[in-house]
């Protein structure tokens, strides 16, 4: 992947993972969420959070001091 595809990824998956932030706070002020699917959204969020941090390491080279 070029530099401008892996910078539309990243903001496709930022995007995706605000939404699931939205999600389980709704679920949560619900009190009807259901555990495995808030536990789920939660598991999602966290390999998104993984996958971003991943493409913005690539993005950003490494400075050698």
């Amino acid at each position: 992947m070029d530099e401008g595809e892996l910078s539309r990824r990243l903001e496709l998956l930022r995007v995706e993972h605000r939404d699931l932030d939205d999600s389980i706070s709704a679920l949560r002020e619900s009190g009807t969420g259901d555990q495995l699917q808030l536990a789920r959204l939660k598991k999602r969020k966290l390999r998104l959070r993984d996958e971003i941090a991943r493409i913005e390491d690539e993005l950003v080279p490494d400075i050698i001091a």
